[in-house]
């Protein structure tokens, strides 16, 4: 049988590739070294976070499954940054490790062929036409139209807790040693990352009385169309480090594997370890630790903020130097894990492969690093996947549309040099790409694509609608300007029985009106060098004007369009006007087209 759609890891990038292309009607089969690892979290046990929350909601709002996975599952809300406008209010939710996964696997045995198998090649050409074969390690073969690679964390992994070094990957799971050398041969650039998780700590040797409680919020859920009230099942607590840990981390510092030298792969900026936090903030006299529980039915705890390659003695006695901890159990420590991962500027806009059409490529593999990243770049891998395998064009997000754009964008056009992360302040377009509106954006694209219902898609509708009618009624009364103040609210100005999600976006709309009105001007005169396609088969070496770090950043990542030319690291203003003179001058020969295949 040759699958329309073969996946490799069922992580998050996995799981949503492989629903994604089910879903629009391909044979799909999804590969996991470990079946009881699906939709593993191996780091923190939560969904969401500072822009990480924007990212749910649109991958619910495109219908994806992450949201709908996390509402049934976790176990306590809060949104982040209410104090600030709602460009940047973020949804951040604990999950239940263990339900989380099960939820997951069920979905993926209920939709695709799941199978428990290490995938050590993958193959083009070779065997059959237009169509790739993976060889699992027990010596099976699989064929597929295409291939998602979604190897997470996994890729060529070692795990490291001082001077204790291993072949691993998160949770002690298996590495996929093999796969790398197979991606080489594709022609993928590979290089060396790394990211780490905290101790885990035994709840009931934890003295909470001296903690901050970190109470749960009666807030709204990251699927649009699940029920409320959210579940807030459990506490989370703060403490803060203090002197005596940063004297212990500073007095060990030649232990960890990071200031010793074994660690390769380059760490995320965003995300330090403890003892890379007090060497860098050494003006800092505490950092925070937040104690957060695992599961329902787990004691366990999750210390984040403490995330550390150290020895497991040492991270034992920073524990024990802790307000709260100081009689701690550590269940397991903490631990840096390194492993292989391709150049983004390998893939195109759909995250396929410049040099192997039909190849995708999802998560941290694209030099991404969370949970959320992953899942987000999945669900696009999936969707151009099955687009290929049935012959369709791909189905492209810009950056002015969605996070999810601006995260593919970022990748495939500017590449990343340490593990990336999503942030607010990577949008120029915050305040039009709110969690609040992720539903109006992005719901009618879903379901223009098959992956949202009829119902779903007319309920959106029906939404957006009534937000246009109530703004009309509130200039009919011209109360738009009494609302702009910012001590009047609209719950003194609305009409009795509208639902609250209409009632959001009425007040939104209108408080921030001149705002969104500038944001959609410059959206739209950046669409202009958006839509300004490039020919294909540029010479950019031949381009007069052109710096030579610019022609060689333009011939490596092949911009599909003026607007992706002109983020591409390297290239200035003045490059980018010498390529608009160049387009002007009609130099080249064939007409501007783009190959749709190579997006």
């Amino acid at each position: 049988m040759i699958y329309d759609v073969a996946v490799i890891g069922a992580g998050h990038a996995g799981i949503e590739a492989a629903l994604a292309a089910s879903r629009l009607g391909c044979s799909v089969i999804c590969f996991a070294t470990q079946l009881d690892a699906v939709g593993n979290m191996p780091c923190n046990p939560s969904v969401g976070g500072t822009a990480k929350g924007h990212l749910v909601r649109e991958i619910d709002a495109l219908g994806g499954e992450m949201g709908k996975a996390a509402d049934a599952c976790c176990i306590q809300y809060r949104l982040l940054n209410r104090g600030k406008g709602p460009a940047v209010h973020s949804l951040r939710a604990q999950a239940d490790r263990s339900a989380y996964r099960a939820y997951m696997k069920r979905r993926l045995e209920q939709a695709v062929t799941l199978k428990q198998a290490e995938i050590v090649s993958v193959d083009s050409g070779q065997w059959t036409v237009d169509s790739y074969r993976l060889t699992a390690s027990a010596g099976m073969n699989y064929d597929a139209k295409t291939v998602v690679v979604a190897a997470g964390t996994f890729l060529n992994s070692r795990v490291l807790t001082g001077s204790h070094i291993r072949e691993a990957g998160p949770d002690g799971l298996l590495s996929a040693a093999a796969l790398s050398g197979s991606l080489l041969k594709l022609g993928l650039r590979l290089r060396r990352f790394k990211t780490g998780t905290p101790p885990r700590v035994l709840g009931r040797t934890i003295d909470f009385s001296v903690m901050e409680r970190q109470e749960g919020e009666d807030t709204i859920p990251f699927s649009f169309i699940s029920p409320r009230p959210v579940r807030n099942a459990v506490c989370c607590w703060l403490t803060w480090t203090n002197e005596a840990a940063h004297k212990l981390l500073r007095d060990n510092l030649g232990k960890s594997p990071i200031y010793s030298g074994v660690i390769e792969g380059v760490g995320a900026r965003y995300c330090p370890s403890i003892e890379d936090k007090v060497v860098r903030f050494a003006d800092k006299e505490r950092h925070p630790v937040f104690c957060e529980p695992m599961g329902l039915d787990t004691d366990e705890y999750y210390m984040q903020g403490l995330s550390s390659s150290m020895p497991e003695e040492v991270q034992e006695q920073v524990l024990h130097a802790i307000a709260g901890l100081e009689g701690a159990v550590m269940t397991r420590p903490g631990y840096a894990i390194e492993y292989d991962c391709a150049d983004p500027l390998c893939f195109t806009p759909s995250l396929m492969s410049k040099q192997n059409p039909g190849l995708f490529g999802a998560g941290q593999i694209l030099g991404s690093s969370g949970y959320e990243e992953a899942a987000a770049q999945g669900l696009i891998a999936g969707i151009n996947a099955a687009r290929y395998a049935l012959g369709k064009d791909p189905f492209l997000l810009p950056r002015s549309s969605s996070y999810i754009g601006t995260l593919i964008d970022d990748l495939v056009t500017r590449g990343t040099e340490e593990p990336y992360r999503m942030m607010t302040s990577r949008s120029e377009f915050r305040l039009l790409l709110r969690q609040d509106n992720a539903d109006a954006r992005l719901t009618p694209l879903g379901y223009e694509i098959g992956l949202v219902s009829r119902e779903r898609y007319d309920a959106v509708a029906a939404k957006v609608q009534a937000v246009e009618e109530e703004i009309a009624r509130l200039e009919t009364l011209r109360l738009t300007a009494a609302l702009r103040r910012p001590d009047v609210t609209y719950a003194s100005l609305a009409r009795p029985g509208l639902p609250d999600e209409v009632a959001e976006q009425v007040e939104i709309q209108v408080k921030y009106e001149g705002y969104l009105r500038r944001q959609q001007a410059l959206r739209e005169e950046m669409a202009h060098m958006e839509n300004r396609a490039l020919p294909e088969g540029i010479d950019y070496a031949a381009i007069q004007g052109l710096r030579l770090e610019a022609r060689e950043k333009l011939n490596r990542v092949r911009p599909k369009s003026l607007g992706q030319a002109s983020r591409v690291s390297g290239v200035s203003p003045a490059d980018l006007t010498a390529l608009m003179i160049w387009l002007r001058s009609g130099e080249w020969t064939s007409s501007i087209k783009c190959d749709k295949t190579l997006l």
